[in-house]
């Protein structure tokens, strides 16, 4: 990619991961919970939504591997006793994340196909791949949350206890190529519901 196409593809993937952080917390001060408001995570201010290791040093790593780039921002603070109720709310909040992913993928389909513009192909394949990559089960992905607020309380609270593995189990993952293996062919799969080209790997 030239130099103009590799910045438009930064702003996009900025851009993406600060609306996901986003719709986290939007959709969580709607349903009670002002914590991500009060910390001043409401903006879409990049510098409030960076993470060294998520937004930088992983896709970086995917980057000069060849592989398709997938990253995500500082996740939002949550405090899920503040919701209105807790475990139904907690599966909305985490959510939003991945679903505004699919939106703005949508909105990039109309982008490419009116321009044709191999770039916004790219940024399909990042918020696809994004919203497949966090809804993924694993704490502390969106996933997690959703299976968390969907099994019966005893199973939740060890998946809540698994957090601290969490990056661990993506790095085996991605070291064991399963990873991309579980993304890739979901990702394809929405290239065939859009009529876009897929992601050849």
């Amino acid at each position: 990619m030239d130099i103009i196409s590799i910045t438009l593809f930064i702003f996009i993937f900025l851009l993406t991961i600060m609306l996901h952080e986003l719709a986290h917390g939007l959709v969580a001060s709607t349903l009670g919970d002002n914590t991500a408001r009060l910390a001043g995570r409401i903006t879409l201010n990049p510098l409030k939504h960076i993470d060294p290791l998520w937004t930088v040093v992983f896709p970086l790593i995917l980057f000069s591997l060849g592989l398709p780039v997938i990253g995500m921002a500082k996740p939002v603070p949550v405090n899920y006793a503040n919701l209105h109720h807790p475990k139904r709310d907690m599966v909305w909040v985490a959510v939003a994340g991945p679903v505004t992913n699919f939106l703005l993928a949508s909105l990039l389909v109309v982008l490419y196909k009116a321009s044709a513009v191999t770039v916004f192909l790219y940024c399909i394949y990042f918020n696809l791949g994004l919203a497949l990559f966090n809804l993924l089960p694993i704490p502390p992905l969106d996933g997690s949350r959703v299976l968390v607020g969907l099994v019966p309380n005893v199973i939740g609270i060890w998946i809540w206890r698994m957090e601290y593995a969490g990056f661990l189990i993506v790095l085996v993952l991605f070291y064991l190529g399963w990873l991309t293996q579980l993304i890739i062919p979901g990702i394809n799969f929405f290239c065939r519901f859009f009529d876009i080209p897929s992601l050849s790997f």
